[in-house]
C-alpha cells in the first residue's frame, strides 16, 4: 500500500514538472511585450478609476497615453493640467493646457419656484422615477430631486439643499470626472468651462414646453422668448426647441443676455454685485442770441391787455383847475398890453 502511494506521488510530481516547463517555454514564445512607460504614466496618475478621461481605469487611459502619437485627445480631469504634464514629460511629447470644467446643474425649480402637485411614494431613485411617471410638479424636465448623482460622485462635490430640494455643486471638490452626468436620467447636469476668476453663465432651465406651459410649471423657466438671443453680439446663444442654450466656449461672460431675462432663467455665478446704474441729468435750456439769460416763467407769461391799469380819467382836483385859470388869465393880460 506504502509502494502504491510513493509511487503514486512520484508520477503526480513528474507530470506537474512536465507541464510547468511546457507552459513556461509557451510562455516565452508568445510572450507580449508591454511598454514600461505604461508602468510610470499608471504611478503619475491620481488612480481615482472614475472613468472621466472615457477609459476603463487608470490603467486603460496609461496604456492609451503609451500608443498614442499625441496627446491631443487625452485628458485626465481629475489630475488636470498638472498630471498631463508628467505624463508628457514621461512620453517626451507637448501638450496643451484645457480650461478646467465643473458641473452645472441646470434647473432652478425650487420648492418656490415649482408648485408640487403629488409625492413619490417608491425606490428612492431618479431612474427609477423618471421611468414611472412625470415628476411632482408640472414640469416633466425638471430635477427629480432623490440624489442618484450625489450617490455617483466619488469626490464629495455634490450634497442636496433640503431647502430647495435641488442639488448643489461644490466647485472646489469637482474634477469634472462627469459620473453625475451619467447617473442623471433627465441630461440636466452639465460640464461647462469655468471662465475668469471661475465665473461662468448659463441658462438654468432644459424645459423645451412653450413659453406659457414652461412659465406656468415653473416661474424662472425659460420661455423661449428670444431676447437673450438678440442681446447677444458673439453668437454664443442658440435657440431650440424653445429653449435658450449659452455655448461657454463663445460667451465673453458680458451679461448682456442676463440683463434682459423676463424669467431670470439665465444665471450668473462667482460675479460682484451689479453696481446701481446712475440717474441721467436734465441738461439745461442753451441761453438763445438775443437773451444771454434763461427767462423764467414770470417772463414767458402772455400778458392780457385788459389786466393792464386803466388811465386816471377822474376830474382833476380844485387845485389844478384854479392853477390852469390863472395861467389863462396871464396869457390875456399880455396879449392887452402888447396891443396897446
Amino acid at each position: 500500500m506504502s509502494d502504491v502511494l510513493l509511487n503514486s506521488v512520484i508520477v503526480l510530481g513528474i507530470v506537474g514538472s512536465v507541464s510547468a516547463l511546457i507552459l513556461y517555454f509557451v510562455a516565452q514564445k508568445f510572450k507580449v511585450e508591454e511598454d514600461p512607460r505604461i508602468d510610470d504614466i499608471e504611478e503619475a496618475l491620481p488612480n481615482a478609476n472614475c472613468g472621466g478621461c472615457g477609459y476603463p481605469g487608470c490603467r486603460a487611459f496609461a496604456e492609451a497615453c503609451a500608443k498614442s502619437d499625441n496627446l491631443d485627445n487625452l485628458y485626465c480631469p481629475v489630475g488636470g493640467n498638472d498630471v498631463m504634464k508628467k505624463v508628457a514629460t514621461i512620453l517626451g511629447m507637448e501638450v496643451q493646457e484645457q480650461k478646467r470644467q465643473v458641473a452645472v446643474v441646470r434647473c432652478a425649480g425650487s420648492y418656490d419656484n415649482r408648485e408640487h402637485h403629488n409625492e413619490y411614494e417608491g425606490p428612492e431613485n431618479c431612474a427609477v422615477a423618471h421611468q414611472l411617471y412625470g415628476g411632482e410638479t408640472d414640469c416633466h424636465y425638471g430635477c427629480l430631486g432623490l440624489a442618484d448623482c450625489v450617490r455617483a460622485c466619488n469626490f464629495d462635490a455634490l450634497h442636496m439643499d433640503k431647502k430647495t430640494g435641488l442639488p448643489v455643486v461644490n466647485e472646489d471638490n469637482c474634477t469634472a470626472c462627469g459620473a453625475c452626468v451619467e447617473a442623471c436620467p433627465r441630461d440636466i447636469i452639465e460640464l461647462r468651462v469655468l471662465g475668469k476668476r471661475d465665473r461662468k453663465i448659463f441658462v438654468s432651465c432644459i424645459n423645451e414646453d412653450k413659453g406659457g406651459a414652461a412659465k406656468k410649471a415653473c416661474s424662472v423657466a425659460c420661455i423661449g422668448c428670444g431676447l437673450c438671443y438678440d442681446a447677444c453680439k458673439f453668437d454664443a446663444i442658440t435657440m431650440f426647441e424653445n429653449l435658450a442654450y449659452i455655448d461657454d466656449k463663445k460667451c465673453v461672460l458680458c451679461r448682456a443676455c442676463v440683463e434682459v431675462c423676463p424669467t431670470n432663467a439665465i444665471w450668473e455665478v462667482n460675479f460682484p454685485p451689479r453696481k446701481p446704474k446712475p440717474a441721467k441729468k436734465k441738461v439745461a435750456a442753451k441761453p438763445t442770441a438775443n437773451n444771454t439769460t434763461p427767462q423764467t416763467k414770470e417772463e414767458n407769461k402772455v400778458i392780457n391787455v385788459t389786466d393792464l391799469p386803466k388811465e386816471n380819467t377822474s376830474k382833476p382836483d380844485e387845485n389844478t383847475v384854479e392853477n390852469k385859470d390863472n395861467k389863462t388869465e396871464n396869457k390875456e393880460d399880455t396879449n392887452s398890453n402888447e396891443n396897446k
